[in-house]
């Protein structure tokens, strides 16, 4: 049974009019008595909720910060009039703060034998797997001082996918890249390691381009055209260790690495080269294997949504081992993770020569913007020592670089919005240098 507020206020003023009107025991009987009857009557006629069959449809997946709408379908078997007020319970972050309220409560008013249709609105702000709670339907009845109350667990979980901000970065990279394929209407010539073709002599040609052999066959200049190196393989690797849960902004360092990935793989793709992903700490938490340019994005977004911090150290020579394994032969290891003194010095410097002695490796990192911000302040004693822990804090970061540096590893050390791109750059004049 459930009490509205109008049996509330009613009874307040019952009680006012006792008090005035009619006191001793005959005025409460007789009001109350009424009050109660109303209450009677309304659970008698309010239809039941057990019986409700409710089914859901809807979307399972959304990128974070898009709205999607699930359905409910309630359908009222009694053969009594159903007049409800409907909560469809979801986590917090399904909303935007302070929209909760106002985007999961329904009325309806179903008549006897038939079926209704509400939708509930999500905006979920974290990634991740949502998972819908239970559904609370309150039947009142026709004075609207009670009803009827019960809850229904109706399964459905909506995936939240990495929102891929850095999209916007995407066609400026694919320009450079098909200016490095010779297929842009720029007169400037392709770049690369591997042989493309031969073609007639044009004054302008580099005379190192000529191929004297086909030369002599053809009987006119040959030279011969380049290309950028094609089918090499990529392995990103996401450290979901602790140095990833660290806030910068309003986000994990996790996420703008997600990012960075995304915008690196899809570009990566694009070039003709195959993309995996491992995410790793003490245990591999995703991995993404041999999936074909087209639909390796939506491989990646899937096997990311869920993907947390663990507050643990990260295994170093564990991920090494698993790096080796899954990448037997040559590739581009590109190790998303932090620059913290202490990690590097004890768990990856260690074991780095065993992967950068079989592979090209790049390590890129998320930097915390406030720390420039502290490093300019002045004017106060407070501002000044934090400029100068700041100043440490960066030296040291730069000193970390400069050790990963000597073993051969392109480091980059860019704040969130400036990730992503660095990394596609970094990639590109990798390519552009044929060191893939």
């Amino acid at each position: 049974m459930a009490l509205t507020g109008r049996t509330a206020l009613l009874a307040a003023i019952g009680a006012l009019v006792v008090g005035l009107l009619l006191p001793g025991w005959s005025g409460i009987l007789a009001v109350e008595g009424i009050l109660l009857f109303g209450i009677l009557y309304d659970l008698a006629l309010a239809a039941p909720v057990r019986k409700l069959l409710i089914t859901r449809t809807g979307d399972t997946s959304v990128r974070q910060g898009d709205a999607v709408e699930v359905h409910l379908t309630i359908t009222n078997p009694a053969n009594r009039l159903l007049r409800a007020r409907l909560r469809d319970a979801w986590p917090p972050s399904s909303w935007q703060p302070g929209t909760e309220v106002a985007a999961s409560r329904h009325r309806l008013t179903i008549p006897a034998g038939e079926r209704r249709r509400v939708t509930t609105r999500l905006h979920p702000t974290r990634r991740g797997d949502r998972t819908a709670d239970r559904i609370t339907v309150r039947s009142l009845g026709p004075l609207g001082l009670a009803g009827r109350q019960g809850s229904h667990r109706v399964p459905w979980t909506v995936r939240v996918l990495p929102p891929f901000t850095s999209r916007k970065h995407l066609p400026s990279r694919l320009a450079r890249l098909r200016e490095l394929d010779g297929r842009t209407s720029l007169l400037v010539r392709g770049q690369g390691t591997e042989f493309d073709s031969l073609r007639e002599y044009i004054p302008g040609d580099d005379t190192r381009s000529i191929d004297w052999r086909a030369t002599a066959r053809r009987g006119s200049v040959a030279v011969r055209t380049w290309r950028p190196e094609r089918d090499r393989h990529i392995l990103i690797v996401l450290d979901t260790g602790r140095t990833s849960a660290g806030r910068v902004g309003d986000a994990p360092r996790l996420d703008a690495a997600m990012d960075a990935a995304l915008l690196l793989a899809v570009l990566a793709a694009r070039a003709g080269d195959r993309v995996d992903l491992l995410a790793y700490d003490r245990r591999i938490r995703a991995s993404v294997q041999g999936h074909h340019a087209k639909d390796i994005l939506s491989a990646l977004v899937n096997a990311m949504a869920p993907l947390e911090p663990e507050l643990i150290e990260s295994d170093a020579p564990g991920l090494v081992a698993t790096v080796l394994q899954r990448a037997p032969h040559r590739s581009l290891v590109v190790l998303l993770t932090g620059l913290d003194a202490a990690p590097i010095e004890e768990g990856l410097l260690p074991v780095l020569p065993q992967l950068s002695r079989r592979h090209e490796v790049l390590i890129a990192s998320v930097a915390d913007p406030r720390i420039q911000e502290l490093a300019e302040g002045r004017g106060t004693v407070d501002a000044v020592y934090a400029a100068a822990a700041a100043e440490q804090a960066r030296n040291e970061r730069l000193r970390t670089a400069q050790r990963l540096s000597r073993h051969g590893v392109t480091v980059i050390d860019a704040h969130p919005a400036d990730i992503a791109p660095a990394l596609a750059d970094a990639y590109l004049a990798l390519k552009a240098a044929g060191r893939l």
